[in-house]
Order: structure tokens, then C-alpha cells, then sequence
């Protein structure tokens, strides 16, 4: 039997990882942290020794049929004012190990990766040659330090119809409350996790102040420079619910407007008649940062402004996963960017919010499918949401309404293709949603084509609440739209040959850390039945 045979895993519990971990003592006979207690902490990751620059945790992301990417990033002093960790100029070799059970006795990799500043002081392990549809542990060490360890799995083989557990989410503001959603998500042993956007937020302390105020502050000025990015996202990964989220799973991301700033589009800022001549410089350092901060390919390494982030990733014939990018190619917002609008520019057939090449590439991804479900895992709201009740209409132009026709070019690639099955999920609005995605919204006739699942915030908003004043009436307006909830969490899924099942998570607080967390809304999607059924 080798390393790497399946009976080598058959009795290894994803649990186990989060409530044992593995001991640098036991393994390596040297101090190290530990996975024990991530899930369900208030803030923090556990105490390191002096000096270990693992304090930023590790993941692991970009599962393949072969392999994936391995992940850390080292920092003796996460929050220095340089970005560098307390690392400085030096380079640093790191020995890494992946092995099929999680008392590392049966080693299947490793090697040795080299970092220094030029990469953040970051390591981004890309793994091939791997068997499919496994379970892996992996860790670092650094000298004497080791790391926490971590869980991993590479997708199933291409031809495969295997089931899938996944969790999706979006938005933790750090200052809004604490990140007990993330360990509830990691206690769900997913398989897989989806964040889409706004994984950090470029304010400086105070500035975004969520109702009834904020529990945390961020540390340094609104991010512009390398270093200011560098520095918030160490700020946010030392928190150690956030750590055991990635460590018990392989993450799939793109990242949203926060990233960068506020409602960004292409080479736009937030407010273009307030001038930002340094905003190139500001979105090429950001996107440099989430490429260091993130379990990303090399193949999403930027290239000075631009980030080839929109890529298909498939779950053998269950699904296909594409990730798209809905701020670099995008036209600026319609309607002055005003929520809740209305303008004649917003239905210029000609605006594009994905850019003509990414739908390009989305018809062709739609046409060359042969998976059961196809999942489109981006940004902002697809389906159309008007929030004025009665004889006017108002949208957000940020969102798919302000690109209507370029919505329906998707939609239309999608039923020429005559793939099976369309669902989408979104993040960015900090509330629960549920829709059924129609041919033409603006038609009562038209038919559903599709589904889309709208994860709320894991802190973005703060608290939250059931409802909002405007629940009722939003409702009323749309018909297509069947839930809607204001609390914080995330939606767990279930993939299978005939249907997929979908959880509203939900947690009853966040300012306040260790917040238990139920269900607030079932629904299921079946195959060749488009639309959404409540449970």
C-alpha cells in the first residue's frame, strides 16, 4: 500500500482536524501551533512562540483532478507598518509536506519553496501528479517553527458524478464584529468553500461604522500603497476563526469592490470627480496584495494592473465552477452610481459588466459543458431587484441592473448552449437572498432559465436583523425573488446527480463572539427543473 492509496484515508474524519490537529512535538520533536481551538475563538490565533512566523495560518485553494495550491505566508510582526510582517529584506526557505493522513506518517510530497519581500514574504505551493478525489493534510515549517496543519482534497476524476459538500460566502468586515460564522463554517466539514468579494475592507478605523457601532478597529490608513494591503490582510488573517475556515478546506475566490475600493470599475474609482490620480498605482498594489494573500495559481499572478482572476474550475462531471471578474473589464456604473435609480444610460445595450471578452469566454465555457450543474460564482446581484414599490422602478447600478443587456447576453449563452443545468451565486449585498433567474426579467411570460443563491455577510452590517423596512414591499415588487433574510452567515450546499439542496445559515450575532448558528431557509434546485423549491 503507498502513501497513496485510498485505504491509506478511509478512516480519516475531517472533524479530527479541527478538534485534534497535529502537535509539531509529536511529529518533529519542535514547537509549534497547533489547529486545536481555531473554530469558535473571539478574535485571535492562538499564541505562537516568540519568533514563529506562522502566524498568519495557511490554506489551500484551486482544487484539480491532480492537485492544488498550498498556501502560507510568514510574519513575526503581522501588523508592521511596511506590510512585511516583521520579515524585512530577508528570504527565507521553507520546507513544505503533504501527506494522506493527518498524523504525517505517510508522507505522499515535499520540497522546499523560497519567499522573501519581493513576494510578501508569501509561499504558493502548486501541486500536480496527485490521485484524484483525495483527502491530504499539508503543513510548513521554517527553521525550527512548523506550522499549523491543514486540510486539502483534490477533485474528483474529470469523468467522475460525485457528490459535493460546499459552503459560500462574502464580506467580513473586521470591524463590524467578530468572525464566529467563518468557525461555524468550518465546523460544517465542507469539501469545498467559495468567498466572493470583499474578503477585506479598505477603510481606515471608523470609517465604515456598521449599526450600533464597531467592536474592532483596522489598524493603518485607508489602504493606497502595497504596504497598507499587505498590512490589513495580516490584520485579518491573524483572527483565528478566519484561520480555521481556511485550514479545513480548499477555497475558490474572487475578489469584489473592497479589495480595492469601493464600487471600482475597470480604471474608475469609487468618486471620479474627486481626484485620484494615484489610482492605477492603488488597484495594481491591491491586486498584487490578494494574489500574495490568496491560494491562487501562479496562472493569477498579476501583471502590473491586470489579474487574469475569471477561470473555470470543475468538480469532475458534478459541476463547473466559473469564476468570474466583475470589476476590472466593467463600464462605470450607470445612474451616477446612485442606489435605487433609474437612468436611460442603464439600458445601453452596448454596457458590458463582465467585458465582451469575459462573456466571450462564458458562452464558450456554457458551450463546451458536459457537468450536471453549472455554476457561475461571482460578485454582485444577478437577478433583477427593483426596491421601489408601486409604478416607479430603482435599481442598483452596481449591480447586473446596471448592465441589463449585458445580463441578457449571458443569460442568451446559456440557453443556446443547452447545458443542463444554471445556477448562480453571489455575495457583496450583506443579506440572505434566494431567486429564480427568468429569460427577461421585464417580461411575465418569460420562462425561468436558472437559480441564483445570494450569501449575506459574515460580519458586514453588523448583527443584522430578520427583516428589513423594506422586506415586504422588496418582495412584493419581485416576484421572482423567494427569501430574503438580514442576518449574518453563510449558504451551505449540497451537490448530487439530482438536485442540489441549499441552506441559509445564519448566526444571531456577531458583536459579541461565539454566536451558535441554525438554519433560517432550505430550498432545492432539481436537475432539468429550473427554478427554486422551499423545503
Amino acid at each position: 500500500m503507498t502513501a497513496d492509496d485510498p485505504s491509506a484515508t478511509s478512516t480519516l474524519s475531517r472533524r479530527s482536524v479541527l478538534r485534534a490537529g497535529l502537535t509539531a512535538s509529536a511529529v518533529l520533536g519542535v514547537p509549534g501551533s497547533v489547529l486545536t481551538g481555531l473554530a469558535g475563538s473571539a478574535s485571535a490565533a492562538p499564541a505562537a512562540s516568540p519568533g514563529n512566523p506562522f502566524t498568519l495560518g495557511v490554506a489551500s485553494g484551486e482544487p484539480a483532478p491532480d492537485g492544488m495550491v498550498l498556501w502560507t505566508r510568514l510574519a513575526t510582526d503581522p501588523l508592521a507598518d511596511d506590510g512585511l510582517g516583521g520579515m524585512g529584506d530577508r528570504t527565507t526557505e521553507v520546507e513544505w509536506e503533504l501527506a494522506s493522513d493527518e498524523g504525517f506518517n505517510k508522507i505522499v510530497r515535499r520540497g522546499v519553496e523560497t519567499t522573501g519581500a519581493e513576494l510578501g514574504h508569501s509561499v504558493h505551493v502548486e501541486l500536480a501528479g496527485l490521485n484524484a478525489g483525495r483527502e491530504y493534510f499539508y503543513r510548513f515549517r521554517a527553521g525550527k517553527d512548523l506550522s499549523p496543519a491543514g486540510r486539502t482534497r483534490t477533485a474528483p476524476p474529470a469523468s467522475a458524478m460525485q457528490s459535493l459538500a460546499m459552503c459560500f460566502t462574502s464580506c467580513s468586515q473586521y470591524e463590524h464584529g467578530f468572525f464566529t460564522a467563518y468557525a461555524r463554517l468550518a465546523e460544517e466539514e465542507p469539501e469545498l468553500i467559495l468567498h466572493l468579494g470583499d474578503y477585506q475592507y479598505e477603510y481606515t478605523a471608523g470609517a465604515y461604522v456598521a449599526p450600533g457601532g464597531n467592536v474592532r478597529d483596522h489598524i493603518g490608513p485607508e489602504t493606497e500603497t502595497l504596504a497598507n494591503y499587505r498590512q490589513r490582510y495580516a490584520q485579518y488573517k491573524t483572527d483565528a476563526d478566519l484561520q480555521a475556515a481556511h485550514a479545513v478546506a480548499p477555497w475558490l475566490v474572487v475578489l469584489d469592490d473592497h479589495e480595492v475600493d469601493n464600487n471600482w470599475a475597470d480604471d474608475v474609482p469609487e468618486k471620479p470627480a474627486v481626484p485620484q490620480p494615484n489610482f492605477l498605482a492603488r488597484r495594481e498594489a491591491a491586486l498584487r496584495a490578494y494574489w500574495e494573500n490568496m491560494p491562487l495559481r501562479q496562472a493569477q499572478r498579476p501583471n502590473g494592473i491586470d489579474m487574469q482572476l475569471y477561470r473555470t474550475v470543475s468538480w469532475g462531471r458534478m459541476a463547473n465552477f466559473h469564476m468570474l471578474d466583475t470589476r476590472q473589464y466593467r463600464g462605470d456604473q450607470p445612474c451616477n452610481d446612485t442606489f435605487n435609480s433609474d437612468c436611460t444610460g442603464r439600458t445601453d445595450p452596448a454596457r458590458s459588466l463582465p467585458g465582451s471578452e469575459q462573456e466571450k469566454w462564458i458562452a464558450e465555457e456554457f458551450r463546451r459543458s458536459q457537468a450536471r450543474w453549472d455554476v457561475l460564482g461571482q460578485q454582485v446581484f444577478f437577478a433583477q431587484v427593483d426596491f421601489t414599490p408601486g409604478a416607479g422602478r430603482g435599481f442598483n447600478p452596481d449591480a447586473w441592473d446596471g448592465y441589463p443587456g449585458s445580463r441578457d447576453r449571458v443569460v442568451d449563452s446559456w440557453t443556446a448552449s443547452k447545458a443542463r443545468n444554471l445556477l448562480v451565486l453571489t455575495g457583496d449585498v450583506h443579506a440572505h437572498w434566494a431567486a429564480d433567474i427568468k429569460q427577461r426579467f421585464d417580461d411575465p411570460a418569460a420562462p425561468v432559465v436558472g437559480s441564483e443563491l445570494v450569501s449575506t455577510s459574515i460580519t458586514s452590517g453588523g448583527d443584522g436583523s430578520e427583516t428589513r423596512p423594506d422586506t415586504a414591499t422588496t418582495l412584493a415588487e419581485n416576484a421572482h425573488i423567494r427569501f430574503y433574510n438580514n442576518r449574518r452567515g453563510y449558504v451551505r450546499t449540497r451537490f448530487t446527480p439530482n438536485e442540489v439542496t441549499a441552506d441559509f445559515r445564519v448566526v444571531p450575532y456577531v458583536k459579541q463572539p461565539g454566536a451558535p448558528v441554525e438554519t433560517r431557509g432550505t430550498f432545492v434546485m432539481e436537475d432539468r427543473r429550473p427554478g427554486l423549491s422551499q423545503v
